[in-house]
């Protein structure tokens, strides 16, 4: 009897004691080469841009301390409840950065994240505001094709290594699917696309931008790359006529209504065909807005509006798979209907 009490509480020793040493802090090495200390545990992650914010929703909702833009009402539909009213905390990093130190402070988070560009801009961010706040900051690379990967390691900074392996592998069998479709295409069959944001159709994104990184993962031509490279900028009409898409995407309802219409679009081979399409931006763009890992559905809707023989499948399904693995929600016919709306042409 004594033997087995000893035999006992030896285990139990040695379990807290594995316990312990799991729960040391850590340094990891992130994706622009900085070494960091983590804590022994993440349990309160401050994300420094919409692509970050996306990602920790979808790893492990329960660890965010809130949105960098508050989620609108009909954005609060298509996530799940305990975390759609989470505060609004701004920005660090990109165009109209709101945040500022006082505010990450407040938070009082564990960790600072920022998934996207890893460039030396980015770094020296990183490492400014972890110096002044002395919390941990973090940069991933938001790089599309690295998708699988970056949810991994998200998975292992936060400790959800289990549910981000579900959604990488996910991830993997999605991206290695349309890719080997596509690879079949020749490419006279690959259409020419022009993406146009806002009201009015006129930003978009050069050549490079990761804006438009999704067109060239499914074998279309961005035709603004004849403006040159770089991030977002502002044409004309006359430019965007000029080129002459066989396909305009938009994710802005305005725009999608007006361009059919407009005579200033009218002579375009795509609005002649009617191939314009709005891409669904419900709570999150498929398209970019944020260019993030929202974008994985966003390419199995892509493909179906340039490929429409080569991938049949019924988009309302994969729709509804793909928000209840990563937005933790279970769509209603009525939403589907209303995120799936001007999206693609006739479903089988």
């Amino acid at each position: 009897m004594l033997t087995r009490i000893w035999m006992a509480a030896l285990a139990l020793s040695l379990s807290g004691l594995l316990a312990s040493a799991s729960a040391q802090p850590r340094e990891v090495v992130d994706a622009a080469g900085r070494s960091v200390p983590l804590p022994a545990a993440a349990d309160r992650v401050f994300t420094a841009g919409p692509p970050a914010s996306v990602a920790v929703y979808m790893v492990a909702p329960e660890k965010l301390v809130g949105w960098v833009r508050a989620p609108s009402v009909a954005e609060k539909a298509y996530l799940a409840k305990p975390y759609a009213s989470l505060p609004e905390h701004g920005r660090l990093t990109g165009r109209g950065n709101t945040a500022n130190l006082e505010v990450v402070l407040a938070a009082k988070p564990d960790l600072i994240l920022d998934i996207g560009s890893v460039d030396p801009t980015y770094a020296s961010l990183a490492d400014r505001t972890q110096a002044q706040t002395g919390i941990p900051y973090i940069l991933l690379d938001g790089a599309f094709a690295r998708t699988p990967e970056m949810l991994r390691d998200l998975g292992r900074i936060l400790g959800a290594e289990t549910r981000a392996e579900e959604l990488a592998r996910y991830a993997k069998e999605t991206l290695d699917d349309v890719a080997e479709r596509i690879a079949a295409v020749p490419p006279e069959k690959r259409p020419r696309v022009y993406y146009g944001r806002g009201p009015r159709g006129l930003e978009t994104g050069l050549k490079g931008s990761i804006n438009t990184e999704i067109l060239s993962f499914v074998g279309a031509e961005n035709v603004a790359a004849l403006a040159g490279s770089g991030s977002l900028a502002t044409v004309s009409v006359e430019q965007v006529l000029a080129w002459n898409p066989d396909v305009i995407l938009t994710q802005d309802s305005a725009f999608a209504r007006s361009v059919r219409t407009d005579p200033s679009w009218g002579s375009i081979q795509a609005v002649r065909d009617g191939r314009i399409y709005r891409a669904p931006a419900l709570p999150f763009g498929w398209f970019d807005a944020p260019p993030g890992v929202n974008r994985l559905i966003g390419i199995r809707w892509l493909a179906r509006v340039l490929y429409p023989d080569l991938f049949p499948e019924n988009l309302r399904d994969i729709a509804a798979e793909f928000y209840r693995r990563f937005y933790h929600v279970s769509l209603s016919p009525a939403q589907l209907d209303e995120l799936l709306a001007d999206a693609t042409g006739p479903q089988p």
